[in-house]
């Protein structure tokens, strides 16, 4: 409706148009009305901005229409009065309502606060009690879980669990248990306890799990001896604590350890020989990871197989030369101890010259005979200067390895650093097994070399000593006839 302000200036200008057709009453109560449309108007301003318009055609109409207004407006203050009033008891019944809930809570906050209090007294009193009534008990249980807890660390690595029933449930539970242990369970930990040291001082046969190298879990027969080691099929087991099984070693040991196996797993009474692990598989790891022969030559690299190369050839020259010179030795002492001169040996070809010349003269003599001793020496020392250079080239070359070596280990240490010492170790076994061979070979040639240089300088002093005794014997011989 628009029954706004303007609607005011068309009831005066009505009124004031038409002013003798009404009385004095009618004036105030359109004045009234008037005044009580121009409130209402305010008020309802913004419910009427959707509100139908209704035109007006004569006055008449348009004060109908603002009487009618009038009370609908009035309806509606007194509809909404009457609802103002209304939540207005509500909030005071929700007021009150929460007031009332607030002070029960802080009443039974108060009683909470009370029997905590009370509580804290009481539980004080019983830990007292209890501490005074458990006495010694306090002490066995902490001894209780301490040995459950060794017994549990010492049974998962323990060699006797590939034969024993899982036991370690029972253990991890009494290690963990905050209350008293009952008279079970300190029965079935002292038998546990009993049991393991039952088993680790036998030797046992049992069907286990063994998982082989091929990754494939196999049932066999076990030899346990011990807790020390486990043989299966002619070969070593180690124990898996993880998976709970027995495996293959990826290598046997050397053959001085495994050739007690098979013995002994056959025995079958009686007493047998078999090289046990007390590490518990450290020792057994630790030869498995130790190379063969063939390995550490094959660490050496292409020095290595130099040096090797040398030493074999320089090692059978000097037995061959070994050989010879011990064959001359023997000829030359039975020809010194012989009056037939044989000629197939050193000496009996140095007096086979002195036979040739005994009408020459002393000095003639002599230097024929130094003759045949010097290339007869030099017969017996031929080849000897090899053997001599190889024992010294030898370590020399092994020098060579360890220098190369070194260079590879640092080139390693340039490129990934020093914290994985197996990116270095390749480099370092060069380093080493180069100096190793070429010890090895070095040795034995200084020794044999000294061997046959021994030998071959006593068949020379021989020569040398009987060629003097011609030559004095013919000097003597001139000198008693030019007398």
């Amino acid at each position: 409706m628009r029954l706004r302000r303007t609607t005011l200036c068309l009831v005066a200008l009505a009124l004031c148009v038409n002013a003798p057709a009404y009385s004095q009453e009618d004036d105030a109560e359109t004045a009234a009305a008037a005044a009580a449309a121009d409130e209402a108007a305010d008020e309802a301003a913004d419910e009427s901005a959707a509100a139908p318009e209704i035109e007006a055609k004569t006055l008449f109409e348009l004060l109908d229409l603002v009487k009618n207004g009038l009370e609908v407006e009035r309806e509606e203050n007194l509809r909404r009065e009457r609802q103002f009033a209304q939540e207005k008891q509500n909030q005071e019944r929700l007021l009150a309502e929460a007031r009332a809930t607030l002070a029960q809570k802080e009443a039974l906050s108060q009683r909470l606060e009370v029997t905590y209090n009370e509580n804290e007294g009481l539980i004080g009193e019983k830990e007292a009690l209890l501490a005074e009534q458990l006495g010694q008990l306090g002490e066995l249980f902490g001894v209780v879980r301490q040995v459950a807890t060794d017994m549990s660390g010492q049974a998962f690595d323990s060699l006797t669990s590939s034969q024993l029933p899982p036991r370690q449930e029972l253990l991890d539970r009494l290690g963990r248990s905050k209350e008293l242990p009952s008279t079970d369970d300190l029965e079935a930990l002292w038998y546990e306890l009993q049991r393991e040291m039952t088993q680790q001082g036998m030797v046992a046969r049992y069907k286990a799990r063994v998982l082989t190298t091929e990754g494939q879990v196999e049932e066999r027969d076990v030899v346990r001896a011990g807790v020390f080691s486990a043989v299966s099929d002619g070969g070593y087991l180690l124990w898996e604590p993880a998976q709970e099984t027995l495996r293959e070693l990826t290598r046997q040991p050397p053959s001085k350890y495994l050739d007690t196996v098979a013995p002994f797993e056959e025995l079958e009474s009686g007493t047998g020989v078999l090289a046990v692990d007390p590490s518990r598989g450290s020792l057994l790891n630790a030869l498995t990871d130790t190379p063969s022969p063939t390995e550490r030559v094959q660490q050496g690299g292409y020095v290595g197989y130099v040096i090797i190369g040398l030493g074999i050839f320089a090692l059978i020259l000097g037995l061959f030369r070994w050989a010879v010179v011990s064959s001359v030795s023997r000829r030359v002492n039975r020809q010194k101890k012989s009056d037939a001169v044989d000629e197939g040996n050193p000496l009996g070809r140095v007096l086979a010259v002195f036979d040739k010349n005994r009408s020459a003269d002393a000095e003639t003599l002599e230097l024929k005979l130094d003759e045949v001793v010097l290339r007869e020496s030099s017969q017996i020392q031929r080849l000897m200067w090899i053997v001599k250079t190889v024992s010294v080239v030898a370590p020399l070359l092994g020098l060579l390895g360890t220098v190369t070596g070194m260079i590879q280990t640092f080139q390693a240490i340039t490129l990934f650093g020093a914290g994985d010492p197996k990116m270095m170790a390749g480099g370092i076994s060069e380093a080493l097994v180069t100096t190793m061979l070429g010890l090895i070979t070095a040795i034995p040639l200084v020794l044999l070399y000294d061997t046959i240089s021994n030998s071959a300088r006593g068949v020379i002093d021989i020569l040398d000593e009987q060629s003097a005794g011609l030559i004095a014997a013919r000097a003597e011989r001139d000198d008693l006839a030019g007398a």
